[in-house]
C-alpha cells in the first residue's frame, strides 16, 4: 500500500500524496524515463553505457517490449537486470512490469509474488504515476486471482489518485467487482463506515431486492444516507441503466409446464418452487404479476399456445419444460413473447432473441471445478466421468475453461465398470511400474527388498463427475493406491442430503459444489426451510429442482436486466446466475467439503 496516505482523511489525499511523491530520495534511485526511442536503440545505448545508466536503459527497453506485446522479449531483458542489483525505485519498477507480464501470461500468483517485493515499501515516495501503475496492477492481479473483495479495496484505495478516463474506468471497476461477490461476502467487520464498506452496503441493497423497481428504490435510499460518496455523485452506469428497465413493470406471466408424462414429478418440483417464491413476494408486501398455468404436456400445438397467451395478456412465458419443445423453439426466427425455457435446445444453435434458457446444466459444475482448481493453484488434472453422451458433455465442459485459464489435462478415465476401477487408478498412476521396478532391484539385490510403490508426482488433482456409489468406492481406492493425498474436485452428483452420515465417511476431504439451496448458504432467504416445512421432499436432491423453480420466478422481471447489463449476476437458490452471450442461464455455486461423514460449507470468498 501507499505508505503516505493512510494516516490522512479521504479529503487530502491527492494533495498531500503529491507533496510526498512528487521529490523522491537519491537513495532510492531514479526511475527509467520515457523514450521514444526502439528497444534495438536502448539495448545498444546500455551495453555502450556504465552500469547504473545502462539498468535504466534496460528497464526502458524491458517496458518498451512489453508495451508492443512482445513479451518474451520483455522477459529475457529483465533477466539480464537482477533486482538485486537496483535502486528500489527501479526495484518497484522492475516487479511492477514483472506483475504486468504475468497478467498478460495469465499468472496472476505470479504477478503477486512479484509486487510483495521488499521494495514495495517505498511505494509511497515514489511519483503518483509509478504509484497507480504498481497498485492497479495489484488490483488486477487480486482480481484475477479470485480476490474480488481485495482487489475492490486496492481500488477504493488508489481512486483518489486518478483523474479523467482512469478515475472512471477504476470506478466502473469498483462496482463490477463488488457486485460480483455472493451476498454473504458483502458484509465485512470494521468496514460499516469506511468508503468501501458504504460500496459494500449499496451492493447489499441492490441484491437484496427482489424486483427492478424494488431495487430503484433501495438506490435512491442509499444515495439518500450517502449523498457525498462517489458511487452517489457518480453512478455506476449498471445502475443508471436500471431505472429504464424499471419503467417496464412485468404483470402477466406464463407457466408453461407438463402435468402428466415421465417429466411430471420434475415439472411438480419446479412449479411447488415457482409458486413459494411467488406466495413469498406477495406475502412481503410486493406487487407480483399474476401467474397463469398451462400444461405443456397436452400441447398440440406451440403457435396455438403463444396465440392463447398473448390473447389472454401474457408478457413472459416461463416453460416448456420438455427439450423437444425448447428445440422447436429454438429452431425459430422470432418468438411472439419472451421466453424462459427450463431446459436446454442444441449447443450451439443459433436462437430467437426472445427464447433465454435456464436449467440444472451439470456444465455449470464442471465449469466451476475448474475456476476452483485454478484458483486453488492447481496446474495439472486428471478426469473421471462416466461413459456415455452425459460424461462427454461435462468433460468437455471442463476441458475448455480448464485449457483456457491455461491448466493441462494430463489423462482422462472413464469410468464404466466398478471392478475395473481399481486397475484404472493403478494405471493412471503408474503404480504398477512402481512395483516392477520394485522387483527388478529385488532380482539385483538378492533377498529382500522393503519398497513401498510410489506414485507419479505430477498429478496436482482430479475432477470427478460421478455418483454417490461410485464415488464411495474411488476415494478409498486412491487411497489404497497410494493417492489419497490428491484433492479432488466433484459435482453435486455425489451428494444426496437423505443418505445416513455414514455413507460420507469413505468421501473424506472431497470438495463438492452445490446449490445454495441445500447447503443453506443464502443467509437472508429462508425460502427452503420454509418449503422444507411443507415439503419434506424439498430437503433432499429435489430441492435442487425447487431452487430452480424458485429462481425462474425472480429471474422473471430481470431477463432485460441481464441483456442490457452482461455483467450483472443474480444471487439465486441454484447458484450465483448470469447470462452467457447464447442466453442461457449460466451458474456458480458454492463449495463444501465432507468431513467426518458431515458437509462443511467452505468460505464464498476463497477463490
Amino acid at each position: 500500500m501507499i505508505a503516505c496516505l493512510r494516516p490522512l482523511p479521504t479529503l487530502f489525499l491527492a494533495s498531500f500524496l503529491v507533496a510526498c511523491a512528487s521529490s523522491p530520495s537519491s537513495q532510492l534511485g531514479e526511475l527509467p524515463p520515457p523514450t521514444q526511442s526502439s528497444v534495438e536503440q536502448l539495448l545498444q545505448q546500455a551495453d555502450q553505457s556504465k552500469p547504473e545508466k545502462a539498468a535504466l536503459l534496460r528497464l526502458s527497453a524491458a517496458d518498451q517490449a512489453y508495451r508492443q506485446k512482445d513479451l518474451g522479449q520483455a522477459v529475457r531483458i529483465l533477466e539480464q537486470t537482477p533486482l538485486d542489483s537496483l535502486k528500489p525505485a527501479q526495484q518497484i519498477f522492475a516487479s511492477t512490469l514483472g506483475a504486468e507480464i504475468a497478467l498478460a501470461r495469465n499468472n496472476a500468483k505470479a504477478a503477486l509474488k512479484s509486487l510483495n517485493h521488499p521494495s514495495m515499501q517505498h511505494l509511497g515516495e515514489l511519483p503518483v504515476q509509478q504509484q497507480t501503475r504498481t497498485q492497479l496492477a495489484r488490483a488486477r492481479a487480486l482480481e484475477a486471482d479470485g480476490q474480488r473483495l481485495n482487489a475492490a479495496r486496492e481500488r477504493v484505495f488508489i481512486a483518489p489518485l486518478l483523474s479523467e478516463s482512469a478515475a472512471s474506468e477504476n470506478h466502473e471497476s469498483i462496482w463490477r467487482l463488488i457486485q460480483a461477490l455472493p451476498q454473504d461476502a458483502l458484509s465485512v467487520p470494521g468496514e460499516e463506515n469506511t468508503e468501501l464498506g458504504r460500496w459494500l452496503a449499496l451492493a447489499r441493497a441492490t441484491k437484496s431486492a427482489g424486483t427492478l423497481e424494488l431495487q430503484q428504490a433501495a438506490i435512491d435510499q442509499w444515495r439518500a444516507a450517502n449523498p457525498q460518496h462517489p458511487a452517489a455523485l457518480q453512478l455506476p452506469a449498471p445502475l443508471r441503466k436500471l431505472r429504464e428497465l424499471a419503467s417496464q413493470p412485468l404483470n402477466k406471466i406464463a407457466l408453461l409446464l407438463p402435468e402428466e408424462g415421465q417429466l411430471a414429478s420434475v415439472s411438480r418440483a419446479l412449479r411447488n418452487g415457482f409458486m413459494a417464491a411467488h406466495y413469498q413476494a406477495q406475502q412481503s408486501g410486493q406487487r407480483p404479476p399474476s401467474i397463469e398455468v398451462y400444461d405443456s404436456s397436452r400441447l398440440t400445438s406451440l403457435d396455438d399456445f403463444y396465440r392463447q397467451a398473448q390473447a389472454a395478456g401474457v408478457q413472459l412465458v416461463i416453460g416448456p419444460l420438455e427439450k423437444p419443445l425448447v428445440k422447436q423453439l429454438g429452431d425459430r426466427g422470432q418468438l411472439p413473447i419472451t421466453t424462459l425455457a427450463l431446459n436446454y435446445g442444441n449447443a450451439g444453435q443459433e436462437s430467437p432473441p426472445q427464447l433465454f434458457q435456464f436449467g440444472l446444466a451439470a456444465e455449470d459444475e464442471a465449469r466451476e471445478a475448474a475456476r476452483r482448481a485454478w484458483a486453488d493453484g492447481m496446474r495439472r488434472g486428471v478426469v473421471m466421468v462416466p461413459s456415455g453422451e452425459w460424461g462427454d458433455r461435462v468433460l468437455q465442459a471442463f476441458q475448455q475453461n480448464w485449457q483456457a485459464a491455461g491448466g493441462s489435462l494430463i489423462a482422462v478415465v472413464r469410468i464404466d465398470q466398478s471392478a475395473r476401477l481399481a486397475q484404472q487408478i493403478a494405471e493412471l498412476f503408474q503404480l504398477r511400474q512402481s512395483e516392477a521396478r520394485g522387483k527388478r532391484l529385488q532380482s539385483v539385490l538378492g533377498g529382500e527388498v522393503t519398497a513401498q510403490p510410489s506414485r507419479r508426482r505430477d498429478i496436482d488433482f482430479i475432477f470427478l463427475a460421478a455418483t454417490p456409489q461410485q464415488a464411495q468406492q474411488i476415494k478409498p481406492t486412491l487411497a489404497f493406491q497410494y493417492a489419497g493425498d490428491v484433492p479432488v474436485y466433484a459435482t453435486s452428483h455425489l451428494y444426496n442430503p437423505k443418505e445416513e452420515q455414514n455413507q460420507y465417511l469413505d468421501l473424506e476431504g472431497i470438495q463438492f459444489c452445490e446449490t445454495p439451496w441445500l447447503l443453506n448458504a443464502s443467509p437472508i432467504d429462508n425460502l427452503p426451510q420454509l418449503v422444507g416445512s411443507q415439503w419434506p421432499q424439498a430437503s433432499g436432491s429435489l430441492g435442487r429442482l425447487y431452487a430452480m423453480g424458485a429462481d425462474a420466478y425472480r429471474l422473471a422481471p430481470r431477463l432485460a436486466q441481464l441483456k442490457t447489463m452482461p455483467d450483472t449476476r443474480i444471487d439465486g437458490l441454484s447458484g450465483s446466475l448470469s447470462l452467457s452471450p447464447d442466453q442461457r442461464i449460466q451458474r456458480q455455486l458454492p463449495w463444501a467439503t465432507f468431513h467426518d461423514g458431515q458437509v462443511q460449507r467452505l468460505p464464498a470468498n476463497s477463490y
